[in-house]
């Protein structure tokens, strides 16, 4: 073999793994990270649908007036959200939704915190809901955008106390949240339900249970896709990491029964925590489903937690 046939063998091989290597970021940028993308390969792997997650109760219609708010991120973006005053208080929740819902998905649990004298607000994420953005930020860049919120909070009210509570991403959201030097220390709690350890872990998870197909080389390469086109790799979207740093309080809440987010992550999350902090096995309940499942204990232990320190 002549060396001007090896190289055209070896350049011709190199413009394939190329290519396969540009068609494999896209693909799996586009399932996972692209929010304009059909979902409907991951959510119905667990027997889960968009409407199943999100429980549009559109509970502020029902229950109060409301006005929509909005603040700006970091990078920009024009973030919204729904804000529901109640009177004589100076005590807040945020609800934070999970992946490719929107604020409405966390209706019950606003409409709870309202309900016990709470002002609410309820945001969509980046890429979510009425929020722009063309990528879904898997909690990274989310919690720099909750810092956002919680400053728009306390540029406009005073004396404010305020608690944090996110599912599943939104869960991710608030955990990495929780060791920002930015956060405020006005924020006293954070509830986090069936949050993952790291958006790469959960990506190497559900990599095997869809596709049964090993993390190497898939994952790199859609590390690197997402890197080039939201700006982030996965790793850095490490709740497990932040809450070894943690300066806020964590109840960590999961389901015996989830299959989305492993059970096993919630022991990870709970054992790196350095804050203080409570767990809640809520059992036969699925992803993001505790509430669901058992709803009086849920929130006999979240109010108990929560009280300790509001």
């Amino acid at each position: 073999m002549t060396l001007k046939i090896c190289l055209v063998i070896i350049i011709t091989l190199s413009i394939v793994a190329i290519i396969a290597c540009i068609f494999t970021g896209k693909f799996f940028y586009n399932l996972a990270i692209n929010p304009n993308s059909s979902k409907k390969m991951i959510f119905s792997n667990d027997g889960l649908s968009h409407h199943e997650l999100s429980k549009e109760e559109e509970w502020l219609e029902k229950y109060s007036k409301f006005e929509e708010v909005f603040t700006t991120s970091f990078d920009g973006l024009k973030l919204h959200g729904y804000q529901v005053l109640n009177k004589d208080t100076n005590k807040w929740a945020i609800t934070v939704h999970g992946y490719m819902t929107d604020a409405f998905s966390l209706s019950t649990k606003a409409l709870h915190y309202y309900e016990i004298g709470y002002n609410v607000l309820a945001i969509d994420l980046r890429g979510h809901g009425k929020s722009k953005g063309n990528y879904i930020g898997m909690g990274y860049h989310d919690a720099k955008d909750l810092i956002e919120w919680i400053k728009y909070i306390n540029s406009k009210y005073s004396d404010v106390e305020i608690l944090i509570h996110g599912v599943s991403m939104g869960a991710a959201t608030v955990m990495i949240a929780s060791s920002l030097d930015e956060l405020p220390t006005n924020v006293k709690v954070i509830i986090e339900d069936c949050g993952y350890t790291c958006a790469l872990e959960q990506f190497k998870f559900q990599l095997k249970k869809l596709f049964n197909l090993p993390s190497f080389p898939i994952l790199n390469i859609a590390n690197l896709a997402v890197k080039i086109k939201a700006g982030y790799f996965l790793n850095e979207a490490s709740p497990i990491e932040a809450v070894k740093n943690s300066k806020v309080p964590i109840m960590f809440i999961h389901g015996d029964k989830d299959t989305f987010v492993p059970f096993y992550m919630l022991d990870e999350l709970y054992d790196a925590c350095s804050s203080e902090k409570s767990k809640l096995v809520v059992k036969e309940a699925s992803h993001a489903h505790a509430e669901d499942e058992n709803p009086d204990l849920y929130w006999r232990e979240i109010d108990k937690f929560v009280n300790k320190y509001m």
